[in-house]
């Protein structure tokens, strides 16, 4: 007989500051056969369904429900996602079924549970007939992983590269591994240990150290002889205030090796050594375009992690915008997300002229709107599909994404996409699809922090990273934390470094 195994998916990085809650209406769902039709999309969703039609296995799927990262998840939501789970996976498991398979991020809170991931496995087990069964789940690099998550996983496993380019590879990987379980027998257990650091998105990159050496280490240590079958390097999501927000490792391993956990203890000093090289603040935008001069050659990336629409910002702040505006900028051009802008502007004739309020309504810190007097260039749809299927934003959602309604305005030599829904900047479709191409601008601001690259840097002339007011900020001095484990690098003063193991 085939082997059955049961799946499902709940994808969420929540950034606990945002004053707007997350609700159930935010997701996008699949159920049942709806799940299935996946298969292609080069999700990690895609990646498993793949890998479960070579291996012959049976997919009972359950419920798929994913958001892009935004703020504190309403309980209601993990309720309802939980309350339809379980009425898909009690008669499949009473059925039998050999094996469950999870797509998590690990970075997701509500706002009564800090740890979402770790109480869905928790009642997972709990059903009637899941406490025994074989457990993989492909997690994000960004997730703040925490013991509870391991203690009920025999294997997690995590993406390796930073921008996400590998997230259906690390799908294809961890199916394999349970693979190799069931075809062996053996069930391995998920090791874990807590280094006290926190890094802020743009320190997270793997091009760069400190992952660049970390995951090359975590790459030597896994596979042939070893008794480790993966070996995971979380960089953490810094924007969460939950007790076990910061840098993890955790290793999928042969049970009660000791091999393995001298290598997680290794790893943690390893880590502890490069955790310098993942603090970074950077410079006012001001003073950067001050240094870059009016007229460089271009295209030159004015790159905004502190509006970071991957990390849960809103997309609407204007420190970049504003900057542009009082320099006079020239072909320069800015995405930013106001779908009441969106609204107005499908109420009038292109290539009218009318002076509109844009952004600024988002983030209490920023300055507010900016009134610019626009020429409406173009309305259209937003729905486009990735010109790079190993973009960073296929992780979220697949080879398909849409902005909603779209507006493209001119404001002297500033060119502005307006969205009516936040939107990654990590693919090139994003701008043609609206009819631009990025290619022949000087300036391009990016609201992003790593996730960018992979589009963007091969046709940028030179990139500078710049410091705003917006939610997703590299100073995290600044956040009002309050349920950290503490001390924390770089918060606290740390002589002796304490590392927590599962």
């Amino acid at each position: 007989m085939k082997p059955r195994i049961l799946f499902g998916v709940l994808f969420h990085e929540t950034h606990t500051f945002l004053p707007d809650p997350t609700r159930w209406s935010d997701f996008e769902v699949a159920r049942g056969d709806e799940i299935l039709a996946k298969e292609g999309d080069e999700s990690p969703t895609a990646g498993f369904l793949e890998e479960a039609r070579r291996y012959g296995w049976q997919v009972v799927p359950t419920i798929d429900a994913r958001a892009v990262p935004s703020g504190p998840v309403e309980d209601e939501v993990f309720e309802r996602y939980w309350s339809e789970f379980s009425e898909r996976a009690k008669p499949a498991l009473a059925a039998g079924v050999d094996a469950i398979f999870l797509v998590l991020h690990g970075a997701m809170a509500t706002a009564s549970i800090d740890d979402v991931e770790g109480e869905l496995l928790t009642r997972l087990r709990g059903l009637p007939g899941a406490a025994d069964l074989p457990l993989f789940a492909v997690l994000d690099l960004h997730g703040n992983i925490t013991a509870r998550m391991c203690r009920h996983a025999n294997g997690l496993v995590a993406y390796r590269k930073n921008p996400h380019t590998d997230a259906k590879e690390t799908a294809l990987r961890t199916a394999a591994l349970l693979e190799r379980c069931l075809r062996t027998r053996v069930k391995p257990e998920t090791l874990w240990c807590r280094v006290p650091v926190m890094w802020s998105p743009p320190g997270t990159g793997t091009h760069a150290d400190p992952m660049k050496g970390m995951t090359e280490f975590a790459a030597a240590n896994e596979g042939g002889s070893s008794p480790i079958w993966a070996y995971n390097i979380a960089a953490g999501f810094s924007f969460a205030d939950t007790a076990e927000t910061g840098v993890s490792l955790f290793v999928v391993a042969d049970p009660g090796s000791a091999a393995a956990r001298k290598s997680l203890e290794e790893g943690a000093k390893k880590t502890w050594d490069l955790r310098e090289a993942g603090a970074v603040i950077y410079p006012a935008v001001d003073d950067v375009l001050a240094k870059i001069g009016p007229s460089p050659k271009g295209p030159v990336l004015l790159i905004e992690p502190a509006d970071n629409i991957g990390g849960g910002a809103p997309g609407d702040c204007t420190g970049i915008l504003r900057a542009l505006v009082q320099r006079d900028a020239r072909n320069a051009l800015v995405a930013i997300n106001d779908p009441e802008a969106v609204q107005r502007l499908s109420k009038l004739e292109i290539g009218s002229v009318s002076r509109q309020s844009i952004g600024g309504r988002r983030w209490h810190v920023d300055p507010g709107p900016v009134e610019l007097e626009v020429e409406l260039v173009s309305l259209r749809s937003g729905a486009f599909r990735l010109e790079d299927l190993h973009s960073h934003l296929a992780s979220m959602n697949g080879s398909k994404f849409d902005m909603g309604p779209c507006a493209v305005v001119r404001h002297r030599g500033i060119t502005l996409l307006l969205t009516s829904k936040k939107t990654p900047p990590f693919d090139l479709g994003q701008f043609s699809s609206q009819g631009i191409n990025p290619r022949t601008f000087t300036f391009i601001a990016i609201k992003a922090a790593v996730g960018h690259k992979q589009a963007y840097d091969p046709i940028a002339a030179a990139s500078y990273y710049v410091d705003t007011p917006g939610p997703c900020s590299s100073n995290l001095s600044t956040f009002p934390y309050r349920r950290l484990r503490r001390p924390l690098y770089p918060l606290d003063p740390i002589d002796q470094p304490r590392f927590l193991y599962s």
